[in-house]
């Protein structure tokens, strides 16, 4: 027997490492297996997946003392499906049954009726439950079409975890495309009840549920926190595969979230899994009065909301029922997004149970009641609380801080702290303690979850941030007079008070200079060139010092956006190329069909305070409300049937809807994910945290993005120095942000420089596999062609 085949090097290997090192029960290789209740594993026909020889024995350990009936019919309500029902619906349909257990209905000797639920696992003793690995598993699908699934993972007869295993030499790129894909049309039924799939060779490996695309499966690479981490395939095994691990995945860490218009199961990933766990950890461990159970920093794009889905659930899994959270921001449309996720994910609804405070006293009578969620603005606590008047003296309420290093203080504070005196404290966050942040702590605790951005990086939860400074290639930088502003918006927008009017009372000559309608100008002519050269590259935020700005910006970026259209027009037309004309005639459409729109808060008098300036704001104002028309394109996909126009937040994170230009000032800033955002265009002075949730914008993982562009106007590079050097690289012995460590901000020479070793590197890694570079570059005729193909075959020796 060859000893280097995938079955040797990988599935065998992978088998016993379950068995020896993670304590599975049994392991079988079914190739020839043997169906019938005596057979190989009890199956009846190779179309069952679930194992009634392991199954019927848990549930009747696992719920003692039934009528023989009832275990029977709760073995057919599980496995009972609608061909009817997308396999999402089905696997969330199964996973309900799992999770909280298969009711059934029965009646006693006395003629009374009842209804049991069911378990189906011991999630409190993983070791109390039946872990198998099947090994070459044959299935049969609906059309009598067969296929052999490499390892199938089962708990009590329930298939929990399906692997695609490559050899050694073999992508697991390939695991997905040539194999797990097909699988999903195939034989559907075994992924109705599975918790994960695994891809790997041996060496890589990563995790992802039954309806990821490839880019969202991602590596499991440590065991702890403080590890430095490293794709491994027995890291994520063990991360993922042991008893415990396993079930509290399961138990904990799935969502099924239909938030976006769409169901998308949603598994979590090894920082949130890790970090949630310490969360939890805390709460149960919390002592006294105001307990403070830390901050949770994970850096911008690494999923905090869901994390914050994941540690409430687990909470009330775990450690009882009764706790409330009160979700806490001090912003309206973070507020509106969190609430969103916690919606779609199925944990509340505040249509059918209220949740939502809409005004200080409504939130105080929420607050008194029994409720499991509660989301607030933190400016509810308008009432005075004195000592002794508080809201609820219960101890199991907790406090989450969305963004907690900006309104955790002041009467607002001290009027929650009053209201809520036995409550516990967490802050999310996702920008770092930074200098000055001793307040922060002494609030809420030291760290209890770090996942900074350079880790987040290295790990593919974000994409790397370049940096570009066009602003002093124009002359337009603003650098002396920043400081000034970026201290002043912080404070007028967390009071909520009017950016334009106070900046132009306070700093007159400063506001005057950046909003300066020959600045202005230049900028926009810029912008105009630098991102309809760059279409390929995703979508384009553009952000203004204030709201009346924005509209100014919007009113320039159309005018010459006409004028690089009817250029690019013109240069089809003389095109004497037949690759330039294709190439010419599909940027001409995208720039025709391109949408620009203002995206910015409502307030009183608006119309007025716009004319005054001589803009508009209604035409602005009607998109913001109304939202844009549904592209024809559109018009044909199952999803928008019946539609005929969609909001501008849906617009702008859908990735084919032609709005690609957002122009903001505050709002859209944080809490906003967009992952094909491309470039972040930066006219607007900011320091630490507002800079970093800003500039996070274009940091989301999305297909063919290899890293985010931060286009700098204003100047803003010592700034952005200062803080990424705390957002990447996190806090120093003493809590704190530290200003230390290796420049995260590229020069333009150090990536060319990179950018030429990297030419190097392929040159001469052809050269010396017999297909030089310069053979196409140079040669003629039949032989370059030859050394095309020669270069070609080259590359695609190893998949």
């Amino acid at each position: 027997m060859n000893a280097y085949t995938e079955d040797n090097l990988v599935q065998k290997t992978t088998a016993e490492y379950l068995i020896e090192s993670l304590d599975w029960n049994e392991s079988v290789y079914a190739m020839q297996e043997v169906f019938g209740a005596s057979g190989t594993l009890g199956r009846v026909d190779e179309g069952e997946v679930l194992l009634v020889r392991y199954l019927r024995p848990a549930l009747e350990r696992l719920n003692p003392g039934l009528p023989a009936g009832v275990y029977g019919d709760a073995i057919r309500i599980l496995s009972d499906t609608s061909v009817l029902e997308s396999l999402d619906a089905i696997n969330r349909e199964k996973y309900k049954l799992l999770l909280d257990g298969i009711p059934v209905r029965y009646t006693t000797a006395d003629g009374t009726k009842k209804k049991v639920y069911l378990r189906v696992f011991d999630f409190d003793n993983p070791g109390n439950n039946h872990f198998l690995c099947v090994r070459e598993l044959w299935l049969r699908g609906s059309l009598g079409r067969r296929r052999r699934a490499d390892v199938v993972g089962f708990v009590n007869g329930v298939p929990l975890v399906f692997m695609e295993l490559k050899n050694v030499t073999k992508d697991i790129s390939i695991a997905y495309r040539d194999n797990f894909c097909d699988y999903r049309k195939v034989v559907p039924q075994i992924f109705h009840f599975n918790a994960f799939v695994i891809l790997a060779n041996g060496i890589d490996a990563k995790i992802g549920t039954h309806s990821s695309k490839f880019k969202f499966f991602h590596a499991w690479k440590r065991l702890a926190e403080e590890e430095h981490g490293a794709v491994d395939m027995e890291t994520l095994l063990r991360g993922t595969c042991s008893k415990s691990a396993l079930l509290d995945l399961f138990e904990n860490f799935i969502v099924y979230d239909e938030s976006a218009g769409k169901l998308a199961k949603i598994l979590a990933r090894n920082h949130q899994f890790l970090g949630v766990n310490k969360a939890v950890k805390s709460v149960q461990n919390r002592k006294g009065a105001g307990a403070k159970l830390g901050v949770f920093w994970h850096t911008q794009g690494s999923g905090k909301s869901y994390s914050m889905v994941y540690f409430t659930r687990k909470v009330h899994r775990k450690l009882g029922g009764n706790f409330t959270f009160l979700v806490l921001t001090d912003r309206d449309e973070l507020d509106t997004q969190i609430y969103k996720t916690f919606v779609g994910c199925g944990v509340v609804d505040n249509d059918k149970d209220e949740c939502r405070a809409a005004s200080g006293s409504h939130l105080k009578s929420l607050l008194g009641q029994h409720k499991s969620h509660v989301f607030s603005l933190i400016q509810k606590f308008n009432e005075d609380v004195r000592l002794g008047e508080a809201y609820t003296l219960r101890d199991d309420v907790i406090v989450i801080s969305d963004e907690a290093h900006r309104s955790q203080y002041g009467l607002l504070a001290l009027n929650m702290r009053n209201a809520l005196p036995n409550a516990g404290y967490i802050g999310f966050t996702g920008t770092p303690l930074f200098k000055g942040d001793e307040l922060t702590k002494q609030v809420f605790g030291d760290y209890v979850s770090k996942y900074d951005f350079q880790r987040a990086v290295d790990d593919g939860a974000t994409v790397p941030l370049y940096y570009d400074a066009r602003g002093e290639k124009l002359s337009v930088a603003t650098q002396d007079i920043n400081e000034k502003i970026a201290e002043k918006l912080a404070a007028f927008e967390a009071e909520g008070v009017d950016v334009a009017e106070k900046l132009e009372s306070e700093l007159k000559r400063d506001y005057h200079v950046i909003t300066a309608s020959k600045r202005l100008d230049q900028i926009a002519r810029d912008f105009v060139r630098h991102y309809s050269a760059s279409w390929e590259n995703g979508k384009a935020m553009f952000v203004c010092i204030d709201k009346l700005t924005c509209v100014k910006m919007y009113d320039l970026i159309v005018k010459y956006w006409k004028e690089e259209t009817a250029s690019v027009e013109a240069k089809l037309y003389a095109a004497e190329d037949e690759q330039d004309e294709v190439y010419l005639r599909r940027r001409l459409a995208w720039m025709k069909e391109t949408i620009a729109a203002v995206v910015v808060s409502e307030e009183q008098n608006e119309d007025e305070k716009f004319a005054r300036w001589g803009l508009d704001i209604l035409p602005h104002r009607k998109v913001m409300k109304e939202g844009m028309d549904l592209p024809e394109s559109f018009k044909t996909k199952l999803e928008y049937v019946g539609r005929e126009r969609m909001g501008v937040d849906e617009a702008f994170k859908t990735e084919g809807h032609p709005f690609r230009i957002a122009i903001v000032c505050a709002m859209w800033l944080t809490g906003f994910d967009v992952p094909s955002l491309g470039t972040l265009y930066l006219d607007k002075p900011l320091k630490a945290h507002t800079l970093m949730q800003a500039i996070a914008r274009a940091n989301r993982v999305d297909e063919g993005k290899n890293n985010g562009l931060i286009v700098d106007y204003c100047g803003i590079l010592k700034n952005l120095r200062q803080a990424l050097a705390t957002f990447a690289v996190g806090s120093g012995a003493d809590g704190v942000g530290n200003d230390g460590g290796e420049d995260p901000v590229k020069p333009e020479d150090d990536l060319l420089h990179e950018l030429d070793e990297a030419i190097r590197l392929v040159r001469d890694w052809l050269a010396d596999k017999g297909a030089p570079l310069a053979a196409i570059v140079e040669g003629e005729g039949f032989a370059k062609n030859a050394a095309i193909n020669a270069a070609k075959e080259t590359a695609n020796e190893n998949d």
